[in-house]
């Protein structure tokens, strides 16, 4: 997986792993929107360039096998990441993506993700991600998984 810098058009090798004890020192509100401590309880991955440690966005799931699914519980790009002047492209399909290959690894044909957005960015999702209405959440099944692995995972 890879981001790509809005000025310059490189792309940069992404890593998603599981988020450390450590880093809750350098995630802050004022850097990620949300206090990330609340969601200590919860599994928290972190998005980072392969050359650098910096955080770049995290997404926190619960995993909820009875209803064959995994729900994103927060989801957030850093400050420098959001809106027309972002740094980065492809941060939230990455996670999207990685999210989803545990849903498929876990349920396999059965596999969805969903989440809860805010509703000024609720069709950002549907349109940008090919998320589907599914009553107050917005879902994932295997074709729109399947669609996102094609356009953000190039085989890594």
């Amino acid at each position: 997986m890879y981001i790509v810098d809005v000025k310059t058009q490189e792309h940069f090798d992404v890593d998603i792993t599981s988020i450390e004890s450590q880093d809750f020192k350098k995630i802050t509100k004022k850097e990620y929107f949300f206090n990330w401590k609340l969601e200590k309880n919860y599994e928290i991955n972190k998005l980072i360039r392969t050359d650098d440690s910096k955080i770049l966005g995290l997404v926190s799931i619960e995993r909820i096998p009875e209803e064959w699914r995994i729900h994103i519980r927060l989801l957030s790009v850093s400050v420098d990441n959001k809106g027309k002047q972002k740094s980065y492209e492809r941060i939230v399909g990455n996670l999207l993506t990685f999210i989803s290959k545990l849903a498929i690894k876990e349920f396999a044909e059965l596999a969805c993700v969903s989440l809860k957005p805010k509703s000024t960015i609720a069709q950002h999702y549907i349109k940008t991600y090919g998320m589907n209405v599914t009553g107050a959440t917005l879902s994932l099944e295997l074709p729109e998984i399947l669609n996102l692995v094609k356009k953000y995972d190039n085989g890594k």
